[in-house]
């Protein structure tokens, strides 16, 4: 692509949201999963909030309480985590701090995959873990039913019709609202839509790593919801080792946004069915995050960043 021509709508000013009612996160428009949740299409993931890789407490854990506060304030009502989270810290962490939870805001959680350690992530899909996992979220979040429940991973050692078999009982029992799973191929979807219905995919995703391109395809025809997970893939975009980091950075810095702000908006604008769920244990890059959903680049724009980004 040649040199950019021009952003043709950066920040919408605060001011002019707040002037319209609307919360921040509003910007990015709204996602109807399962035909009856509307969710505000940028979301928070709750991964973050725990201890240093995703094991025990978090550092400063009333700094994590005021990221969960304040996404709410800044309009998300999409929070998305697992019981593996910790584990069960981030569950916990939620409940304690919005707990009684504002109307609308839906809660998401996984369930199928275990740490036996910090550095492990074991998957388990057997019906009799999944139905315990589940009780145990239910609990933790002190929730009567889960709007979405996700199975974390499919388990190579159990049949998936088994698992999916147990988290539709839950559904007809009442726990659990919608099904959804996560870091699955276009086979496996069409596999589980013929045994229940399936109204999310979360997949790894981002500016930097498209590499479920053919799973969000799928996500489009069927009008199926994909959150991407890493979104930001660690910052690889900000690393001067990244061979098209300092082509990003010059067209964020012209417009005095950051390269996690482009990531985020590259998310938006790559499928009115994306669910972006950054996550933060820092109030200061929660605000970040969420401002990116009022970001509005042209399309010559986003060829020459998807370019960038792809060298």
């Amino acid at each position: 692509m040649g040199g950019v021509v021009g952003i043709t709508a950066l920040m919408r000013p605060r001011e002019a949201l707040r002037a319209s009612g609307q919360p921040p996160a509003a910007a990015a428009g709204t996602l109807m999963i399962g035909g009856d949740l509307s969710v505000n299409r940028l979301g928070f993931g709750a991964m973050r909030i725990t201890g240093p890789g995703i094991w025990g407490e978090p550092p400063d854990p009333a700094e994590a309480r005021r990221v969960l506060q304040r996404a709410v304030a800044l309009g998300v009502n999409f929070i998305d985590t697992a019981d593996a989270y910790g584990p069960e810290v981030s569950e916990r962490l939620i409940a304690e701090t919005l707990h009684p939870y504002p109307r609308g805001l839906v809660i998401a959680t996984k369930g199928g995959l275990t740490r036996p350690s910090a550095p492990e992530w074991v998957a388990d899909g057997r019906p009799q873990h999944l139905r315990e996992a589940c009780e145990a979220s239910l609990r933790r979040l002190m929730l009567e039913r889960i709007d979405l429940y996700q199975l974390h991973r499919i388990d190579p050692r159990t049949p998936l019709e088994e698992s999916l078999d147990a988290l539709q009982r839950m559904q007809e029992q009442g726990k659990i609202r919608h099904i959804g799973l996560s870091e699955v191929t276009p086979e496996q979807i069409e596999e589980a839509r013929g045994m229940v219905p399936i109204v999310t995919i979360q997949n790894r995703y981002s500016l930097t790593d498209r590499r479920h391109d053919d799973a969000l395809a799928y996500c489009e025809a069927q009008g199926i919801g994909f959150m991407p997970w890493y979104p930001m893939a660690g910052g690889k975009l900000m690393k001067p080792d990244h061979p098209g980091a300092k082509a990003i950075a010059a067209i964020a810095a012209r417009y005095s946004i950051s390269v996690a702000q482009l990531s985020i908006a590259w998310l938006l604008h790559r499928s009115p069915l994306m669910l972006p769920i950054p996550g933060t244990s820092k109030v200061g890059h929660l605000d970040e995050n969420i401002a990116a959903a009022a970001l509005s680049i042209g399309p010559d724009e986003w060829d020459e960043i998807e370019n960038a980004a792809c060298i």
